[in-house]
């Protein structure tokens, strides 16, 4: 009969210590060992007794975890590039292969739907989603952090049901900045150092992501542990176009007073020097279509035309210059296609 002394003293310790995470991830470490070495019949024997927890969580996360939060997949639209759409099919795939694929680095620019994917993933896998609260995470005592982040991954370890979780490092950058740049050195090494271990020592069953804004200042060595990363960053002018049109559809099939013009709309969004990422693009269609006057089914698009700083809508020149159609003038202006036609004659 196979197993380690040093996996009996950890269950001795973690049982005397109450620790339930830290004792079922022991535990199914032992049954892995013996599925390894053909005692095929133990290991499920042992995989049965702890299989016996409600949900898919230990007991510190459902409800005393002080680092793990539960979040809900998201129900929103998810318009990506094809090429970062590829990526994320590829990751699900290698999740799905079960091949020891677990850790994955998100990074762009803010809005570019890293966290929005990461919970589309989890609801795609029908995988519970966790959080990490670095709030609570890091603390100014001396040596705290690194402890608290120790403790942190045998949480993430312990959960019965590890092939049914998705963890998420959103916006990670305060562990993974580059050491050198950190006022104080060694502390923040101490942290890093135990976001490496355990990274290493992580149950590849578990799902883990991570996010970043700040990836050039990234600690190098941390973007080593991860298994991919994928870059957010890949949006053309044409995909922030296409991007803004599926974010537009859906919120006119939400706000049914709102009419629909995409054609009008695209033309608004092309006198924009630079298209904002997704995230800021849908901050910009939803508050031009809750502030529009409901009896008027086009005046988001005369608040769009303003917002995004095309001129002013009641210059009919300006209009007729920018290349809008006389129809599209009355839609923007408030002003009948005649007394338009009109007055820019005259002008």
């Amino acid at each position: 009969m196979w197993v380690k002394k040093k996996s009996v003293i950890n269950l001795i310790r973690y049982y005397s210590e109450k620790n339930d995470a830290g004792f079922r991830s022991e535990a199914y470490e032992i049954a892995r060992e013996f599925d390894k070495t053909g005692d095929i019949q133990l290991s499920e024997y042992i995989m049965a007794l702890l299989s016996d927890a409600n949900a898919f969580v230990p007991q510190e996360v459902r409800g005393e975890s002080a680092y793990l939060q539960k979040a809900s997949g998201s129900p929103k639209p998810l318009p990506l590039p094809d090429v970062i759409a590829d990526d994320v099919k590829g990751v699900i795939n290698a999740i799905g292969h079960n091949a020891g694929i677990n850790k994955y680095l998100f990074e762009g620019s803010p809005g570019t739907g890293k966290t929005e994917t990461a919970k589309h993933i989890a609801r795609i896998l029908e995988r519970e989603l966790f959080s990490v609260d670095f709030d609570a995470l890091l603390d100014s005592r001396l040596g705290q952090s690194a402890k608290n982040i120790a403790e942190l991954f045998r949480e993430i370890n312990g959960f019965a049901h590890p092939d049914k979780v998705v963890i998420l490092f959103d916006e990670i950058d305060a562990l993974a900045l580059d050491r050198t740049n950190s006022n104080d050195v060694r502390e923040m090494g101490r942290a890093t150092t135990a976001v490496f271990k355990g990274l290493d020592g992580l149950d590849d069953r578990i799902v883990l992501i991570a996010t970043t804004n700040l990836f050039d200042s990234f600690d190098k060595a941390l973007v080593r542990r991860f298994d991919s990363v994928v870059d957010f960053n890949r949006y053309s002018r044409e995909n922030l176009l296409d991007v803004a049109e599926a974010l537009l559809g859906s919120y006119l099939n939400r706000f049914k007073f709102a009419g629909r013009n995409m054609k009008l709309f695209r033309k608004i969004m092309q006198l924009m020097p630079e298209i904002p990422f997704p995230g800021e693009l849908e901050n910009l269609l939803k508050t031009s279509i809750a502030f529009s006057d409901v009896g008027n089914s086009f005046d988001y698009l005369r608040r769009l035309y303003k917002a995004v700083g095309a001129g002013d809508p009641d210059d009919l020149k300006e209009l007729q210059a920018q290349g809008f159609t006389m129809r599209e003038i009355e839609i923007l202006s408030g002003v009948s296609k005649s007394t338009a036609a009109r007055e820019l004659k005259e002008s």
